[in-house]
């Protein structure tokens, strides 16, 4: 049995709360006033390659999902210089063995190239404000092998420049530039100096930029990014899609990410809390400094309550000149409240204080966000938080934000948890990859359990540029710089340190890479395991034995067991969950990729499958001439299952921890089974985040105790007056009876491993189609759908209307388009234009169809399946109403008026 006990924090919140506190250090955000242009000057692009390369002759399209990786390229070096060796020694914080660490060579690459030099005039070059997708904007590749990227154009060199403006009273500081992301490959100048960089694009990581500022001045900073095609199987988006900050501190300064807290005691009486924090001196002299903490409890938005509830004792320490210390301490709180997932549990949280001091003046205050919680993972039973058992009923999410791309907005991700905890989702695992910081603050706040998840492939390749070609140079200082930015997160319960690697192929030499990045994690967050994600290891294989926690991606229902795939030479695997549990019965098994079912939002296909769980094929599920699947939600990838399927397998294996769908939401790239689309088919919400009816069935099964009913299809068939129209209902009741225009079409009790109820074989006749759901035998839930006549207006929503004039906030109105008695047309696809008046504009629309290439940044669009959205955000600065119209041809418009308010 693992047993663990944890606690979580903000990375760097770096001011307290406090009204009448001030701080030496300042973490300022750089994001506005940016100059951006794609491509190198002519001629420079020569000298710029942060390493060689394979040369990718022909690019391929639709690979199977779960293809076997490949062996990586043997790659000669070339006489033309490379970045790359003044690179790595941005990364030396994270290798723990000095010996191990990089010497930067003599020479200042890049020096003479045009785009970095301080004079050189940008006024030309588009202006923008970070985070900045360059890709998101497109046109979409509409031909071509493209669709597994999203059929947008994210590969490229991109470069950035601005201005800092440095007072002269900034002197004797250190100060860095805070990247928390940018894709990829990223090349640093300041003044004309190369001063560092990072490859992989989903990491938060820092260079130093003290050397070379000019206080008193204006310093040009420089900055390329050389983002490689056929380098993801997912959109990844182009450019530096996330935050960017500067962080001034005294010379002596807390580390980048430099405080760690755990709570190894916990009950409902006390907790013990332990904290370290490490110390920078990149000065040429020792110092002795004096560090306190004092431990606040923050309310429910996060605001700093006014009493101290613990104190650390006041330590003084020594550290060496050039050298790094750390200072630990305990305290002990009170009658602590708990971090725990609602419903049952609330997510209680602490903010840490830290003040150092030198010869009697504060130097340094760093604020550090903390959550109280014990964590045990019982192989038997699952996870238990706090003593309590709490089942996993999450989903994977992909970093894009849909028509926003790449670039993180934190409302944007505010909404996709909201609507998947309304679903009944208590965890997220982020696939594949780190995600934004702000995103992990969210599931702290709102009390999501998290899989942390780093990286896609180890050094076998899914696609010829991806992360396998750093990954022996950067594994450990990637993995490192993660888990210290991350580990304070109470959200956090599971570190993974690979998904689908080909290293299971490769028997105990993929062990022993599995067990250094285990040790890693044990190294630096003892207080959580370590995991990867596995669709194709077996239990009597080495792998499994070098990592905490099995992960298993769909082996727990069983790959390709059905008749028509014997005889391939793809994956085909029985149900693994007995198995592993038998070879490992002392580690917890958790279903880290369930499902995959498919389908397009509001699209019902005919014939409907007889089956709970049925592979997608022409006329089965799927019509290729459109590029849709059918919304019956009885179909999923070929080596995964529908929901039904994979709700009977969990509860036949009670000692599975419990299970992230794939995917809670649809994202740009991957389209599984029509790589002529743009974007996924297997999220319980589409793209432009209108739920599917999948989503209903999750939410029967995860909120049992709402009462709910949900019908499917939706009733406007004209041209199957009777003809045989299957009606499914999913709901939360265990009896439900159907009528169709007042009309019983029988009462069915839904039987053990049964999760919808089913009418096979209803004749479709317009009008009403009702259900009354039981519990228990009393009345619990009903809906009902009736046809629509002829599209007659739009309706206009917005899920707030009230948002703040920064430039950030984010208003997103649902447009349906209704029949003159206000019932959705489900089949109307009209044309819809936007207008906008006041202190607003429109960000992007959208309308969830996979196939649709219009752009997102268009101001008109056809409407897919009744329904399309409008995204609207507040002019900086400028309160005011803010009025949307929408219009179309043959069709009564609408409008809606939202207020725009200054802080």
């Amino acid at each position: 049995m693992f047993s663990l006990s944890a606690t979580a924090s903000l990375l760097c919140a770096l001011v307290p709360a406090g009204a009448s506190e001030t701080s030496p250090r300042e973490r300022v955000s750089i994001n506005a006033g940016w100059r951006f242009q794609m491509g190198d000057p002519e001629g420079a692009s020569a000298g710029l390659m942060y390493d060689v390369r394979p040369d990718v002759k022909e690019s391929a399209d639709g690979k199977v999902a779960d293809a076997k990786p490949e062996e990586a390229e043997q790659l000669h070096k070339q006489a033309q210089p490379v970045l790359k060796p003044w690179i790595l020694p941005t990364g030396n914080a994270f290798i723990k063995d000095p010996a191990r660490r990089f010497e930067r060579p003599p020479g200042n690459p890049g020096s003479d190239v045009a785009y970095v030099r301080s004079r050189f005039d940008d006024s030309r070059w588009e202006k923008v404000t970070l985070p900045h997708d360059w890709a998101i904007r497109g046109p979409f590749l509409t031909t071509g092998p493209y669709g597994g990227m999203g059929r947008l154009p994210s590969w490229g060199i991109g470069w950035y420049r601005k201005k800092l403006d440095i007072p002269a009273s900034d002197a004797g500081k250190s100060i860095f530039l805070d990247i928390d992301g940018a894709m990829s490959y990223t090349t640093v100048w300041l003044n004309g100096t190369l001063i560092g960089g990072w490859p992989y694009g989903y990491n938060s990581w820092r260079v130093d930029l003290t050397p070379h500022i000019v206080p008193g001045g204006v310093n040009q900073l420089a900055i390329r990014l050389d983002n490689p095609p056929e380098s993801a199987r997912w959109y990844p988006g182009g450019g530096l899609y996330r935050n960017v900050w500067l962080t001034k501190t005294h010379a002596v300064h807390i580390a980048q990410w430099g405080t760690h807290i755990t709570t190894p005691e916990v009950s409902a009486s006390s907790a013990t809390i332990e904290l370290g924090v490490t110390i920078d001196n990149p000065s040429d002299r020792a110092s002795t400094v004096e560090v306190a903490t004092d431990v606040y409890a923050l309310d429910a938005e996060g605001r700093r309550e006014r009493n101290v509830v613990a104190r650390f004792a006041s330590a003084r320490t020594s550290i060496p000149a050039n050298a790094s210390s750390t200072v630990r301490g305990s305290a002990k709180l009170d009658k602590p409240r708990l971090w725990g997932p609602p419903p049952e549990q609330q997510p209680n949280r602490y903010a840490a204080i830290t003040t150092m001091s030198l010869d009697g003046k504060v130097i340094d205050r760093y604020e550090t966000r903390f959550g109280i919680r014990s964590l045990r993972f019982d192989p038997d039973k699952g996870i238990f938080v706090n003593g309590r058992h709490v089942p996993l009923r999450g989903v994977n999410n992909h970093h894009d934000l849909g028509s926003l791309g790449a670039a993180f907005n934190e409302r944007a991700a505010e909404r996709q948890l909201e609507m998947l905890i309304e679903m009944g989702a208590n965890a997220i695992r982020m696939a594949h990859n780190p995600p934004a910081p702000e995103l992990l603050e969210l599931t702290d706040r709102f009390g999501l359990l998290v899989v942390d998840e780093v990286f896609d492939s180890w050094e076998r390749k899914k696609t010829p540029l991806d992360f396998h070609l750093i990954f022996k140079d950067w594994h450990e200082q990637d993995l490192r710089s993660m888990l210290r930015r991350d580990r304070n997160h109470p959200s956090i319960i599971l570190w993974s340190v690979g998904n689908e690697v080909g290293e299971q192929y490769t028997g105990d030499e993929g062990a022993a890479i599995a067990k250094r990045l285990s040790d890693i994690v044990r190294e630096e967050s003892p207080d959580r395991p370590s995991t990867a994600a596995m669709n194709w290891a077996k239990p009597q294989m080495p792998l499994p034995a070098a990592i905490d926690v099995i992960s298993l991606n769909y082996q727990g229902e069983g790959i390709r067991q059905a008749p028509e795939f014997e005889g391939t030479d793809r994956i085909r695997t029985p149900p693994q969950y007995p198995a592993f549990h038998a070879k490992f019965p002392d580690k917890s098994i958790v279903s880290s990729e369930t499902a995959s079912a498919l389908s397009s939002r509001g699209t019902y296909l005919f014939p409907v499958s007889k089956e709970i769980s049925a592979p997608v094929r022409e006329g089965r599920g799927g019509d290729s001439a459109n590029g849709h699947v059918s919304a019956y939600e009885l179909h999923a990838v070929d080596f995964g299952s529908t929901a039904d399927k994979v709700f009977a397998s969990l509860d036949g294996h009670p000692f599975v921890a419990g299970e992230f769908v794939w995917t809670g939401w649809d994202y740009l790239g991957e389209p599984t089974p029509y790589y002529t689309a743009r974007s996924s088919y297997s999220g319980i919400i589409d793209l432009a985040g209108f739920r599917k009816d999948r989503f209903y069935l999750y939410q029967a099964r995860w909120r049992p105790d709402l009462p709910m009913a949900h019908i499917l299809p939706h009733w406007s068939w004209p041209e199957r007056v009777g003809q045989v129209t299957p009606v499914h209902v999913f709901s939360s009741g265990d009896e439900a009876e159907l009528f169709i225009n007042g009309k019983s079409q029988g009462r069915k009790k839904r039987a053990p491993f049964e999760y919808r109820f089913r009418w096979d074989d209803t004749i479709y006749e317009p009008g009403e189609v009702k259900v009354a759901t039981y519990r228990n035998g009393k009345a619990w839930a009903t809906a009902a759908t009736k046809t629509a006549s002829a599209p007659a207006g739009l309706d206009l929503v917005a899920d707030r209307a009230r948002l703040r004039a920064d430039g950030l906030d984010l208003s997103f109105i649902t447009v349906r388009i209704v029949d003159g008695n206000g019932v959705t047309a489900p089949r109307a696809n009209n044309r819809i234009k936007f207008r906008i008046d006041g202190p607003g504009e429109i960000v992007a629309t959208d309308n969830g169809d996979p196939t649709s290439f219009e752009s997102f940044q268009s101001t008109e669009r056809a409407a897919f399946n009744g329904l399309c959205l409008v995204i609207v955000r507040g002019q900086p600065g400028k309160a005011g109403k803010v009025t949307l119209r929408a219009e179309s041809s043959s069709l009564q418009g609408d409008a809606i008026t939202l207020q725009t308010v200054r802080d």
